[in-house]
C-alpha cells in the first residue's frame, strides 16, 4: 500500500479532474492526503482521501478577484503569490511529509509548493497538468506577443528577490523556470490526449496523456427545443453583464433553447424579465447540460472545453487569458469551434447559426470525443502515480 499526497490550487478546474483519480486510488487500497482549501473539503472528502486544509496559511486566500485576475498576467506578481505561499506553508507541510514519509508528491502544475516541497525533500513527483503540457514546441501555441515578453524582462529583478527567498529556505530552485516549467524527466500526468495535446510527440515518456476525467451528471436537463445553446464564462472572471445580455438580444427572437450560467457575481435581477427560451442561472450541472446541448460559448478554460469536446459539443470561444487563448487556438486549429472577435449580439448569433450551418464543427468535436475516450483516463493515471511510487529513480 503506498502513501501519496496531493496538492492543489482552490480552483474547481485544477480540482475536479483529479478527483476520479484519488477515487481510483483510494479504491485499490492506497492512502491519499490531499492539501486544498475549505470550498473544496466536500468533494475532496468524497473520494476516500484525508482532505487537508490550507487556509490557514495560504497567502492565496487574501486575494481580491482583481488580483485572481492578475495572476494570469503578471509573471513577477504570480512568483511573489507563489513564493509566498511556499514559504507560508514551508514548516508545516515540510514537517508533516517527513514524519508521514509518502511514496509520492502529487501536485497541480499551479500549486508549485507542492513540486518544491518534492524538491527540497526528495520526495518521488508527479506534475498534475489541468491544462496542456508546455515546450519549446507547444508553447508556440500561446503566441505570446511582445507586450508579454518585455513585461517578464522588466520583471526578473523583482522575481529574482523572490526565488532568493526560497533559495535561503533550503529550495533547490534556480530560477522562474524550475518552478513553472517541467523538463522530460519530470513525471507528469496530463488530462488530455495526444490528438489534442499540441507536438505530444515532442514529450518525453514520462508524459502520461490519460484523457479528460469527466465525473458523472447530478442532474438532468431538459431540452425543450430542437437545438440547445449553452453558454458560460466559468466560475472565475465571469462579471460580464454586457455579455450576458447580448446573448439574450441575440437569440432571444430564435427558436433556440439558450441556457446561461452566469456565476455569482451577477445578480440574477438584473436580467429582469427573460423570453421564453431563455433561461439564466447562477450555476447549473455542466456536464449534465452538456451531455444534450448542440454548440457551448466558453471562455475556454481546459477543464470546459475538455468537457465540451467529450461530449462532440462544437465551441464558440470568447478567451480571456493567455492560457485560454492557447485551447481556443488549438480548438480552432483542429475545426471544432470559432474564436469570437467581437462580443455583440450580431456577432453572437451568426457564430452560433455558422457552426449549426456548417457540419465540420460537430464532425471535428466528435473525432477529438473518440481520442478522448480511447485514452485510459483516471485509472491509467493513477497505474503512472503508482509506477512513480514503486520507481522513484
Amino acid at each position: 500500500m503506498s502513501k501519496i499526497v496531493f496538492f492543489c490550487i482552490p480552483a474547481h478546474g485544477h480540482t475536479n479532474p483529479t478527483l476520479g483519480v484519488v477515487r481510483e486510488l483510494v479504491s485499490r487500497g492506497h492512502q491519499v492526503w490531499y492539501y486544498s482549501y475549505n470550498m473544496m473539503r466536500e468533494k475532496i472528502e468524497s473520494t476516500g482521501a484525508t482532505f487537508v486544509s490550507c487556509d490557514d496559511y495560504d497567502m492565496e486566500q487574501k486575494l481580491t478577484p482583481k488580483d485572481a485576475t492578475r495572476i494570469g498576467k503578471d509573471v513577477a506578481f504570480s512568483t511573489k503569490i507563489i513564493v509566498d505561499t511556499t514559504l507560508a506553508l514551508d514548516d508545516t507541510v515540510c514537517d508533516a511529509m517527513e514524519k508521514l514519509k509518502p511514496d509520492c508528491i502529487v501536485a497541480d502544475s499551479m500549486a508549485i509548493w507542492g513540486k518544491a516541497v518534492a524538491m527540497k525533500l526528495n520526495i518521488p513527483f508527479v506534475s498534475s497538468t489541468t491544462t496542456f503540457a508546455f515546450n519549446q514546441e507547444s508553447a508556440k501555441i500561446m503566441k505570446q506577443g511582445l507586450g508579454d515578453l518585455f513585461k517578464m524582462i522588466f520583471s526578473m529583478p523583482k522575481i529574482g528577490k523572490d526565488i532568493k527567498r526560497l533559495q535561503d529556505k533550503g529550495y533547490p530552485i534556480n530560477n522562474i523556470l524550475d518552478i513553472i516549467q517541467n523538463d522530460d524527466n519530470t513525471h507528469t500526468v496530463v488530462y488530455t490526449s495526444p490528438e489534442f495535446q499540441p507536438c505530444s510527440d515532442t514529450f518525453s515518456d514520462k508524459y502520461a496523456f490519460v484523457g479528460p476525467s469527466i465525473r458523472p451528471a447530478e442532474g438532468e436537463i431538459t431540452k425543450t427545443k430542437d437545438k440547445l445553446v449553452y453558454i458560460s464564462m466559468g466560475t472565475v472572471n465571469n462579471d460580464m453583464l454586457p455579455l450576458y445580455k447580448n446573448a439574450i438580444a441575440a437569440f432571444a427572437q430564435t427558436d433556440y433553447q439558450v441556457i446561461l450560467s452566469v456565476g455569482n457575481l451577477v445578480p440574477l435581477e438584473k436580467f429582469g424579465d427573460l423570453p421564453e427560451n431563455i433561461s439564466v442561472y447562477s450555476s447549473v450541472d455542466q456536464i449534465a447540460v452538456l451531455q444534450k446541448a448542440d454548440v457551448f460559448l466558453s471562455h475556454c478554460g481546459m477543464n470546459s472545453v475538455n468537457e465540451s469536446l467529450y461530449f462532440g459539443v462544437p465551441l464558440i470561444m470568447l478567451p480571456q487569458t493567455s492560457e485560454q487563448g492557447g485551447v481556443a487556438e488549438r480548438v480552432s486549429q483542429l475545426g471544432a469551434g470559432i474564436k469570437l472577435k467581437k462580443m455583440d449580439a450580431t456577432s453572437l448569433l451568426h457564430a452560433v447559426n455558422n457552426v449549426f450551418a456548417t457540419p465540420s464543427y460537430k464532425e471535428q468535436a466528435t473525432v477529438i470525443s473518440e481520442g478522448f475516450k480511447r485514452c485510459p483516463g483516471a485509472k491509467g493515471a493513477a497505474d503512472k502515480i503508482l509506477s512513480v511510487c514503486d520507481s522513484p529513480s
